[in-house]
């Protein structure tokens, strides 16, 4: 037989095949007791939730809760948590022996944006696609892809400027000329144009509070529009029918 090599590869190979088998079926072994050691009994979610449905993130879950406590993969489950619409960020841990913790930083709407395809502003200026689960009214900013953490933060700064005249923005858009435009909530619009380092946005507002206790009233023919983009002045705008009216009374 030591004459025989192709013998001996012949035996050397049959006795690595059945080595590997052993090994394998070690391993087998060794997983299943594995995982009916250490298995995964619980999902705990930390923190209240105000908007997120724990069903929504049962849900979410569901199919990528496999293997045990040492197996489940957290990044998957934490890329399936922040896919909900309501979920800014979702954060993972496992705690031993057979606990997983989550907690989740929900999205806090603060205005809608666009043209009202479904789309909200949060806290920090980011655009986020989810429709509003209750009555709240927030205002509409619209603006160039990119702009929404500026446009949110003018909007914080106009309604700072509108207050002392009890006036609010319920809408605030910024076109791709980069010209800013408000609507308040009793319907007036104020342009306000492009910034200028002579005649900056916010001069040209605080203009506008100045002026506007001596607006006429509604009775009188009040403009629908107010133009600031001048340096030193404006443009009041009217309907045609407060146009007419006035023109009568002349």
């Amino acid at each position: 037989m030591w004459h025989k090599p192709h013998l001996l590869k012949a035996i050397a190979d049959l006795l690595f095949l059945a080595g590997g088998a052993a090994l394998l079926a070690a391993a087998v072994v060794w997983g299943s007791s594995r995982l009916r050691l250490f298995p995964l009994a619980e999902v705990q979610v930390i923190g209240e939730l105000r908007v997120v449905q724990r069903q929504e993130m049962e849900e979410a879950l569901s199919d990528l809760l496999r293997g045990n406590f040492f197996t489940v993969d957290l990044e998957a489950l934490r890329r399936a948590l922040e896919d909900l619409p309501w979920v800014r960020r979702a954060e993972l841990w496992r705690r031993w022996p057979s606990r997983i913790e989550v907690r989740v930083e929900e999205q806090k709407a603060v205005a809608h944006w666009g043209d009202g395809h479904g789309e909200l502003v949060n806290s920090f200026g980011e655009v986020f696609a989810a429709s509003l689960r209750d009555d709240q009214r927030l205002p509409r900013l619209s603006g160039p892809s990119g702009s929404s953490r500026e446009v949110l933060r003018r909007h914080g700064e106009f309604a700072e400027l509108l207050r002392p005249a009890s006036l609010r923005p319920a809408q605030l858009s910024l076109s791709p000329r980069l010209a800013w435009a408000v609507k308040l909530e009793d319907g007036m619009l104020v342009e306000l144009g492009r910034e200028q380092a002579k005649a900056p946005i916010r001069m040209r507002l605080q203009r506008f509070v100045e002026y506007y206790p001596k607006m006429p009233d509604a009775q009188h023919g009040r403009p629908v529009a107010v133009d600031m983009r001048y340096p030193n002045g404006f443009a009041l705008r009217f309907t045609a029918s407060a146009v007419q009216e006035v023109k009568g009374k002349k």
